[in-house]
This record gives structure tokens, C-alpha cells and sequence, in this order.
């Protein structure tokens, strides 16, 4: 699949305060963008545009698919988003999470794979437990199981590795380097720095 990501010269501000502007960036299949910057720089702000969760004040970007040009809410079925901002319901088991954001999104729900990715981010065996009991950790792989459920042709990781042990830090490498699409990392961990092929640094 032949993946393109263009960012054209985005801005954002709010009244009377400007978050960044100009940013501008092309990014292609089997690549990483690292975005970084301290806080209050509009990591996450960034991050919610190329969501198509808010819009920029100005400017454009663009994911093309086999050269089919996609923007704003036709990106969301092709984006899979790790973020502290996601909510996951702690009422329900994580299978039950998987089955209603699956039903959401409009895409099948299939156990058996479900069961295999949940074993994958390290949460074996745990799939029927209320997510009301996990660990801040634990919730962290459940997001990346949500994430990668969706088959994403643009993965989008805010924070990638918050509140995961060092075996979690090693999966998050493990998925970043073997996504076959595109990878948008947001982060200021001086080892996740090193995951992308290109960067930005917003309020530098």
C-alpha cells in the first residue's frame, strides 16, 4: 500500500494566543514523525488536527492512500490513536470495550483475532475482567489493543509509553518499528525521540 501524509503549513491559535504555526512536513509508508516540544507547545493540540478532533486556524494536511487523497472525518477510519485523552469504560471488560468501539467504528468484531492481539499487548487472560480493576498500565495496552484493531494505515501515539513498565516500553517499540503504515509519535521521552526518521519541535 502506498501511504502519504502532507502537512501544509498548519497553524493553531486560540483568542489571543497563538499555539504554533507553519508546520509543514511530508511523510511516506514504513516511516516515523516524532513530534516533540515542552509542555504547552500544542503537542497534543497537533495531534487532535491530524484526528480530525479540531480543525486547524490555517493551513492543510492530506493522507493519501494508493493516491486517493483523504481529509479531516474521512481520515478517521484509517487511523488507530494511542492517547491519554482516550476514554475507556470501566464498566465493561476489555472484551466489551473491543466489542463496542469495534461497533462504533463499523468494523466487525472477530473474537478470536480480538483474543489474539489482546494476548499480544501483554494482557493474556485478562480480557474478561472489568477494566475498573486494571492497573493505569494495564489501560495503557488496552488503548494500543483498541489502536491496533483497526488495522491503521496512520497509527498516532500521544505519549506512547505512560505508565508502562519497561517490558510495556519494549511492545511500543515492538509495534512502532513493525507498523507497516505510518507512525506519528508525540512525545518528550528522550529515548522516543530516537523512533522517528524525521521531527518536529514545536515551540522551539
Amino acid at each position: 500500500m502506498n501511504l502519504s501524509l502532507t502537512l501544509d503549513g498548519l497553524a493553531k491559535e486560540y483568542p489571543g494566543r497563538p499555539v504554533f504555526s507553519d508546520i509543514s512536513a511530508r511523510v511516506k509508508s514504513g516511516e516515523r514523525l516524532v513530534i516533540s516540544g515542552p509542555n504547552g507547545s500544542g503537542k497534543s493540540t497537533l495531534v487532535k488536527i491530524l484526528c480530525a478532533f479540531i480543525r486547524p486556524t490555517s493551513g492543510n494536511f492530506i493522507l493519501e492512500i494508493n493516491e486517493s487523497r483523504l481529509t479531516h472525518i474521512d481520515l478517521r477510519a484509517h487511523i488507530g490513536l494511542v492517547s491519554p485523552d482516550m476514554v475507556l469504560y470501566d464498566e465493561l471488560t476489555a472484551l466489551e470495550n473491543l466489542a463496542f468501539f469495534s461497533g462504533v467504528s463499523g468494523r466487525n468484531f472477530e473474537p478470536a483475532a480480538v483474543e489474539n492481539l489482546i494476548s499480544d499487548v501483554g494482557l493474556g487472560g485478562r480480557g474478561g475482567d472489568f477494566v475498573g480493576s486494571y492497573s493505569s498500565g494495564m489501560k495503557q495496552r488496552l488503548k494500543y489493543c483498541l489502536a491496533l484493531l483497526q488495522k491503521p494505515e496512520l497509527l498516532i501515539l500521544d505519549e506512547p509509553t505512560a505508565n508502562l513498565d519497561e517490558r510495556g516500553k519494549g511492545m511500543v517499540e515492538k509495534i512502532i518499528g513493525s507498523h507497516e503504515g505510518i507512525v506519528i509519535i508525540a512525545t518528550n521521552e528522550k529515548s522516543e525521540l530516537e523512533f522517528g526518521d524525521q521531527s518536529i519541535r514545536l515551540g522551539s
